[in-house]
């Protein structure tokens, strides 16, 4: 038997032994009156009232340490705000209770209820006079001297890396706070929150693959949503001219640093409105969230700092190509010329037949990886827009922009197509890839065109990526480290 099976089998043996005794192992009348904030608040805010005389405060959590000292201990718990010291003596709680608290391990759950005072070396202490195990806990916390650092065992274990580590627990908070201040920012200004289906009987909104289900009581195949956009759209045709939605998108593709198949994305739609509109708005929103969440517009990134103060640089997807790729002007409009330069670089085109595809990933290897600073790249090809406007000055492009910061794309937003027959065009023309084998060009969604006849106003809609946000501020280098519990392969296979 190996260490922590052994151990493990003590604990067992412990909870056994004590249950025969009649203790209560896992109760629930334990009334919590404060926080470990509140107490740390209170000490701060009124340390006159501090004292073992003072009123006794009744607080809850985890123990992260203990040492004893035959008729009394100290032990460190933790609840969702914070770490206390607690002093646990025999003649305060009883030489049953004492008795009891021998048996006890860190990692058990506690009550305690007592007065706040100082010891000699300065630290603030809940001085038990009760004492109630809430929770025996069976298996063994990591060793506090090496935590939990193995990344494989803190994705697959996350319950685990948010006992032991502080900072995880804050790029959660964190991200929490983010969504709402992204949430409030909208609200102010008019916009409405919605829901729309996770199960849609054509998956739309993007090029992706789907992942496919089947519903056996209607008898039909239904997709997990690989974006909202045209439900959102069709709810801005009834009206609602300002509409969005923070929720999960499933996409069926590789999983890596900044991917994960399931994923959380803001998207919002303003009517009367035109991509330009939406890159103001953008800025603003994220001026305004990094300065509630960090304190500040500036942050630091992977050892680099990111501004997003002031105004964005603009710059159109071809003119990137030149000044930032490096590409001739002359073979921009060149599909040979582009297909020669990206074998020359080692740069695998998987659709060559679409000089639009060609363009846009020569950008993903040439141009995006140096795109520190946001930076708003607009003029985006009809190949690969197929739900947005054409533009007024030229029709081989579309009014879009994609937002870039930290060498990866964020945001992504267009004036919406509202011309039906346009539509119904490249729609078909999606079908037409999906027939020739590219498995993430769009489905025609023949209900949708009919809601586009019914009138779509002049709009403007946008999606950005949240993880993604959320890993720009809190300096997180995967995406794993910014969502719960990410999707991985089953332990042990390879």
């Amino acid at each position: 038997m190996n260490k922590k099976s052994d151990v493990i089998e003590k604990r067992r043996d412990k909870l056994e032994a004590l249950r025969e005794k009649g203790v209560q192992l896992f109760p629930n009348d334990f009334k919590v009156s404060h926080t470990v904030k509140d107490i740390k608040d209170t000490i701060d805010g009124s340390p006159e009232t501090i004292g073992v005389d003072g009123a006794p405060f009744s607080a809850a959590g985890r123990m992260m340490a203990i040492n004893r000292f035959g008729k009394s201990s100290f032990i460190r718990f933790r609840d969702r705000t914070g770490l206390l010291q607690a002093y646990i003596r025999k003649d305060k709680i009883g030489e049953d209770g004492y008795a009891l608290f021998k048996q006890l391990d860190i990692g058990d759950l506690v009550g305690l209820r007592g007065p706040v005072f100082q010891t000699k070396t300065g630290e603030w202490t809940l001085l038990a006079d009760e004492f109630k195990l809430l929770c025996k806990a069976v298996r063994p916390l990591p060793e506090k001297f090496h935590g939990l650092k193995d990344p494989e065992k803190r994705y697959r274990q996350r319950y685990l890396d948010l006992i032991m580590n502080q900072d995880v627990r804050d790029i959660f908070i964190k991200r929490s706070r983010i969504i709402q201040a992204i949430r409030d920012f909208l609200l102010d200004r008019d916009y409405l929150e919605v829901e729309t289906p996770m199960m849609q009987p054509i998956p739309g909104g993007a090029e992706a693959a789907p992942f496919k289900t089947f519903h056996k009581a209607l008898g039909m195949d239904l997709f997990l949503r690989i974006a909202p956009e045209l439900y959102l759209k069709r709810l801005v045709i009834g009206g609602f001219e300002r509409v969005f939605e923070i929720n999960r998108n499933f996409r069926n593709e590789g999983v890596s640093t900044q991917h994960n198949p399931e994923f959380t994305m803001l998207e919002f739609y303003e009517a009367y409105a035109t991509y330009r509109d939406l890159m103001q708005i953008t800025q603003e929103m994220f001026q305004e969230v990094a300065i509630a969440v960090t304190g500040s517009s500036s942050i630091h990134y992977q050892g680099q700092s990111i501004d997003f103060s002031g105004n964005w640089r603009q710059i159109s997807l071809l003119d990137s190509l030149q000044e930032i790729g490096g590409v001739d002007t002359g073979i921009l409009y060149n599909r040979g010329a582009l297909l020669e330069l990206a074998s020359l670089k080692g740069i695998e085109i998987t659709k060559a037949d679409r000089i639009g595809k060609v363009i846009t990933k020569l950008f993903d290897v040439l141009v995006e990886p140096k795109l520190i600073q946001p930076t708003f790249i607009t003029g985006y090809p009809v190949e690969v827009s197929p739900l947005s406007k054409r533009s007024d000055t030229d029709k081989a492009l579309t009014e879009r922009f994609e937002l870039f910061i930290a060498g990866r794309e964020i945001a992504n937003g267009f004036s919406e197509l509202n011309d039906p027959c346009d539509q119904k065009e490249r729609f078909l023309q999606q079908v037409a890839d999906r027939e020739a084998g590219d498995p993430e060009a769009h489905f025609m969604d023949q209900d949708y065109v009919e809601a586009l006849e019914y009138g779509l106003p002049p709009t403007a809609g946008e999606g950005i990526g949240i993880d993604r946000l959320v890993m720009l501020l809190t300096d997180a280098a995967s995406i794993r480290e910014v969502i719960l519990f990410p999707h991985m392969k089953p332990s042990g296979k390879k």
